[in-house]
């Protein structure tokens, strides 16, 4: 079975290495992992773009291709998300139609814990900065311990679904996103501008 805490312990190592090399290269080769890694890597660069997009200093072309990346990073991650739930429905063989559904996949849980993982990583960084007051670095450390918390929390709740997947006493259904806004036959700005 995949281990929740495995993966949460997997997340925190990549964000770590990923602060410290460039360029990127995938640790995983096979399996369920290859997906949670790839789902991880666009959050982490999806936050990245975020925090470039909130530059004021760096005039509008900047601003532009860091959105452009943003939606690029979001529509994978949601992609992988999706390939994460159907390695687990294909595993699992859940009942939908016999047992409890739950509404929140365990892609989206994984995915949900990838960012709990950048947010401890960046908030650990706010704890020890040298030119922060110490107002600030109180207030990032009492905020550190509730993000541990909530992934620690997040862990166990992400594994007792997948026990009771392996149980067969819960399912999931795989959601699809279906971002209209980035498909040009979708979004009505796009297909009425040809």
């Amino acid at each position: 079975m995949i281990s929740a805490q495995d993966i949460a312990d997997l997340q925190k190592i990549w964000t770590e290495q990923w602060h410290g090399e460039r360029p990127y290269v995938p640790a995983c080769n096979d399996g369920f992992n290859v997906f949670a890694e790839a789902n991880h890597r666009r959050n982490f660069d999806l936050w990245h773009e975020e925090d470039r997009a909130r530059r004021d200093d760096m005039g509008f072309e900047f601003v532009y291709h860091a959105k452009r990346a943003i939606d690029r990073y979001n529509q994978q991650r949601n992609d992988f998300i999706e390939r994460m739930d159907q390695s687990l429905f294909e595993a699992f063989k859940p009942d939908p139609e016999h047992v409890p559904v739950n509404s929140e996949t365990p892609g989206m849980i994984i995915d949900r814990l990838s960012i709990l993982a950048l947010k401890v990583y960046h908030m650990r960084e706010q704890t020890e900065r040298d030119d922060a007051t110490p107002a600030h670095l109180t207030k990032c450390r009492e905020r550190l311990a509730v993000l541990e918390r909530q992934r620690d929390d997040l862990t166990r709740i992400l594994q007792h679904f997948l026990l009771e997947l392996e149980q067969g006493t819960r399912a999931f259904r795989v959601y699809f996103q279906f971002k209209m806004y980035n498909d040009p036959a979708m979004n009505p700005e796009l297909y009425r501008k040809s």
